[in-house]
């Protein structure tokens, strides 16, 4: 089984232009092949990472940047 195979579910975000120049910046940097690699990188990344507060269940998305200052 490929991976396009074991991907079943298509994810869509939207994200201001900083963010997406920080992303791209980010995956060209580490000189990954793709924005859904990168993303993917991210996600591992953020998902095992520590030291992160959890969110109230009442804070909305738009609360949750990727910038500083957004």
């Amino acid at each position: 089984m490929n991976d396009q195979q074991a991907r079943g579910e298509r994810l869509q975000i939207m994200l201001t232009p900083d963010e997406l120049k920080a992303l791209d910046d980010w995956r060209f940097n580490k000189q990954m092949p793709s924005r859904a690699a990168a993303i993917r990188e991210l996600l591992r990344r953020g998902l095992t990472g520590e030291g992160f507060a959890f969110a109230d269940r009442h804070t909305k998305s738009k609360n949750f940047g990727v910038i500083e200052g957004e």
